[in-house]
């Protein structure tokens, strides 16, 4: 699958919303980042939208679109019918001014192409040879049937979508070097265009959240522009077809209807997957289907620029706008292929046995069927799914909210259960909040007792003060508290989640004790070294003193041999000194 979303995953932070939103469990999770799997991405983009980190964001072809119009070549532009409820316009004409203004050589309406689409369907509905027919213009509803109901690909209409059917369109039209660009708020059509079975269609798709982002970097304004027409044929009714209903309201509209097949509707991933539950086991016969994965159908897409918008109001709005007389095929429709294949693409996930699936459930403390809560926390709708995709490589063992909330607290009170030093923890009013077993030792109070009284009934809490005051850290102070005999060393952090301290007073008294004890007996030591030392130096001056005496005696008698020698020398030269 090419890459439709790019991903920050600098931004996932383990909330999960993501996979508890995809309807079909697209999004797994690897190294604690989330991460779409595109053999089961039926490409709805409801991730874009639910992810409250922004973490992904649609890929983008509008540097490409742009390269197409800087080489000079005939560019028209699809536009969406959703524009009408989607795009700031008083007066459609303006949307195709702008456009006009980005350089596109003609600025052409989708719903051509519906019209040709339209045309199939009431051919099908004539011909009575399916049972059930499925429409098959979302191409998200194409890949959600042929991923996960390959049984109900026999009802999908073989009939390519109007996208398609529009760009074969103008390329017959125009010639096979025209460029065709969709836009759009459809993420699917970007998955759709790049299809091997559709490539001759369309060039590229752009999203009207790009488009509005491109006009306001051209400073284009819609509401400054003078209307003009648009390029084409008028579509009449078959503008409706992004709006849910639309494309049963077109079929019904017109003249050669055979009004044989029962209608029904569906909108919203969650509602055409109950539509497909139903169908698969049998339960409608003789219905023209209308599948929108999005709600509300293509007014509700993903890549709207502005979603705040009341779906409802944007539909009775498109409504009253839009004509109710059907409209003729464009010419040359006859002469263009809308017939299309469906390929069945199930995902291959391997599946646990009961062992190994019991084996990955124990892993988060669920030993039997009663440890299951089946909370959704982690995105599965039930433990045991959960325990499936952790066994497919889908998922995480940490996944577990609850499991790891609890056994974060395990730790946490076994720390403070175990831990040889004392943990205090306070707010800012000095309440002891947490209070580690050893306290009781040290300071005669019980854990139930501490946890309501206040620091200062221990002792003087000013290191503490200082830290909530400061919100500096105090690491490796040493505190003495005499009226409890105790030493100590102390840790003490601000905690700003809790606007608290927490303390690990560690317990010196001992190893205190004993360097004052060897610090006692170095002085002793040392004094007895003075004693030795001052002995020997007085022994010293005196043995100096006398050493001085003779030495002085010696050096005359020794002056005066000397000369005499050399008197008796000048008498005998063979005397040698």
């Amino acid at each position: 699958m090419m890459k439709l979303i790019d991903f920050s995953s600098s931004h996932c932070t383990h909330c999960y919303k993501c996979v508890r939103g995809c309807q079909v469990k697209a999004i797994d999770i690897r190294d604690s980042h989330a991460v779409i799997a595109g053999d089961r991405c039926i490409r709805c983009g409801e991730c874009l939208n639910i992810c409250p980190q922004n973490a992904r964001t649609a890929e983008s072809r509008l540097p490409a679109v742009q390269r197409m119009l800087a080489s000079g070549q005939t560019v028209v532009l699809s536009l969406a019918p959703s524009f009408r409820g989607l795009l700031p316009v008083t007066d459609p004409g303006q949307a195709a001014a702008a456009l006009h203004r980005l350089g596109f050589s003609q600025v052409r309406e989708t719903a051509e192409g519906a019209a040709c689409v339209t045309a199939e369907y009431i051919r099908l509905l004539n011909e009575g040879k399916m049972d059930n027919i499925i429409t098959t213009c979302c191409p998200g509803v194409v890949s959600l049937v042929e991923m996960y109901y390959p049984d109900l690909i026999p009802w999908l209409a073989p009939v390519v979508s109007p996208m398609i059917a529009h760009g074969r369109l103008i390329k017959k039209q125009l010639g096979p070097d025209t460029r065709v660009v969709f836009a759009g708020p459809c993420l699917a059509k970007k998955a759709e265009a790049c299809d091997p079975r559709f490539q001759d269609a369309v060039d590229a798709v752009l999203d009207f959240q790009e488009l509005a982002g491109w006009m306001a970097h051209e400073r284009i304004h819609l509401s400054d522009c003078s209307p003009r027409d648009f390029d084409g044929i008028h579509p009449k009714i078959n503008r409706l077809y992004p709006v849910a209903g639309g494309i049963l309201a077109s079929v019904k509209a017109a003249p050669d209807n055979p009004d044989s097949f029962h209608r029904i509707q569906a909108e919203g991933i969650a509602d055409c997957i109950r539509l497909c539950d139903s169908l698969s086991r049998q339960e409608l016969h003789g219905c023209f289907i209308e599948m929108n994965l999005c709600d509300g159908g293509c007014i509700g897409g993903p890549l709207a620029p502005d979603r705040s918008q009341s779906r409802w109001r944007l539909q009775l709005d498109y409504q009253k706008q839009t004509p109710t007389e059907p409209a003729e095929p464009p010419k040359l429709s006859r002469d263009i292929s809308l017939d299309r294949q469906f390929q069945p693409s199930p995902p291959m996930n391997p599946l646990p046995t009961e062992e190994e699936l019991r084996r990955i459930l124990a892993r988060t403390g669920k030993k039997s069927p009663d440890d299951e809560l089946n909370c959704g926390a982690c995105g599965y709708p039930s433990c045991r799914e959960k325990a499936i995709a952790v066994f497919q490589g889908r998922a995480e063992t940490g996944m577990c909210i609850p499991y790891m909330h609890d056994h974060a607290a395990s730790l946490a009170n076994l720390v403070m259960e175990t831990s040889p030093n004392i943990v205090i923890i306070v707010n800012r009013n000095l309440d002891i909040l947490e209070y580690s077993a050893v306290g009781e030792r040290y300071f005669g109070k019980s854990r139930a007792q501490a946890l309501s009284m206040k620091l200062a009934d221990f002792f003087d809490p000013a290191d503490f003060l200082e830290v909530l005051t400061t919100k500096e850290n105090i690491h490796g102070r040493k505190v003495s508290y005499p009226q409890y005999d105790l030493i100590t060393l102390q840790n003490i952090v601000y905690l700003p989640e809790h606007d608290g301290a927490l303390a690990t007073i560690i317990d010196i008294t001992a190893a205190e004790k004993k360097a004052r004890k060897e610090y006692a007996r170095k002085l002793e030591t040392i004094g007895m070294a003075q004693q030795v030392i001052d002995k020997q130096m007085t022994v010293a001056q005196q043995i100096a003193g006398l050493l001085g005496e003779t030495t002085a005696e010696t050096k005359v008698s020794l002056t005066k041999i000397g000369r005499i020698l050399l008197e008796d020398s000048e008498g005998n030269e063979e005397v040698r000194i």
